[in-house]
């Protein structure tokens, strides 16, 4: 079994221990590093190339925040899950929209931490309850898809909104009946028209937009 190598970047050492315990009990983890900054992170982050890095927003010399976007550009496969006590909006969109494809706060079960690992690992979005309800807060107030600089064609528009209903790349081919290498193209598009950074934000993108289906006038063209 191949293993999920993960970094834990955490500055409080009772804290850090405490989730490399927990972790060392997964036969599917292993922890590759431990670190107690965002610097330090950034710097185990290119040295281990871990799978997931499990990251702290409050911590000393470098916080969450800005080893984010610093590590996404020197490890851009590595996918982010943050851990804080922190679920003020400002922060989760602020973190989601630099590159973390998780965040979950520090009183979530050990249960949910290790299966937010592994959902983050093979690229799907994972939110702690309490904080996935301040996105649906948030989302509920659309805007007008028209304004984006390029718009989506009809395929690309399809598959964002099967995104948004959490399907992976390969269950988006079965429904769409094409290669799950062109799903993987159309989300390419679609991120880079719309100047997102990943899975998450595009999900989240289609919820603020309200699409949950084509537009009448896609329909027929």
């Amino acid at each position: 079994m191949k293993k999920i190598k993960v970094l834990v970047v955490e500055d409080q050492t009772v804290v850090r221990e405490g989730i490399v315990a927990i972790l060392s009990f997964q036969p599917d983890i292993e922890v590759v590093g431990e670190a107690h900054d965002g610097l330090e992170g950034l710097q185990l982050a290119q040295l281990k190339q871990p799978d997931v890095i499990l990251l702290d927003l409050m911590m000393p010399r470098m916080d969450g925040l800005t080893a984010i976007p610093k590590i996404k550009e020197a490890v851009p496969n590595a996918r982010i899950l943050v851990l804080t006590s922190f679920a003020e909006g400002d922060r989760v969109f602020h973190a989601i929209k630099s590159g973390a494809l998780g965040y979950m706060l520090k009183d979530a079960t050990r249960d949910q931490l290790v299966q937010s690992i592994r959902d983050v690992a093979v690229g799907q979005a994972s939110l702690h309850p309490s904080v996935a309800l301040r996105v649906i807060q948030e989302i509920n107030q659309p805007s007008a898809l028209s304004n984006t600089i390029d718009p989506l064609t009809t395929r690309e528009l399809e598959t964002l909104l099967q995104i948004a209903r959490g399907l992976s790349n390969q269950e988006i081919a079965n429904e769409l009946f094409v290669h799950e290498r062109t799903i993987a193209k159309y989300v390419s598009s679609i991120l880079n028209k719309l100047h997102l950074a990943n899975r998450t934000q595009a999900a989240l993108f289609a919820l603020r937009e309200g699409l949950t289906s084509l537009p009448q006038e896609m329909v027929y063209n």
